[in-house]
């Protein structure tokens, strides 16, 4: 998440910074996107960013988890 957290990023360009296969984070941003985390604009390629929400929520995690 963190790489879409900083800036708005496509799928490729996640997946290059990342070393993550481009299908999983292809896969795994649909998942975002329907539980209203991130939302994507634009055509293609789509830019991913993280919705309001979806910024609430991670920061809320963030703070959940045990570090």
């Amino acid at each position: 998440m963190s790489a879409i957290e900083a800036r708005s990023s496509s799928a490729k360009e996640i997946s290059e910074e990342t070393g993550l296969n481009y299908r999983s984070v292809l896969y795994h941003l649909k998942l975002l996107e329907h539980e209203g985390i991130v939302a994507r604009k634009g055509g293609r390629p789509y830019v991913w960013f993280t919705t309001g929400a979806g910024q609430l929520r991670l920061e809320q995690l963030i703070k959940e988890s045990p570090h």
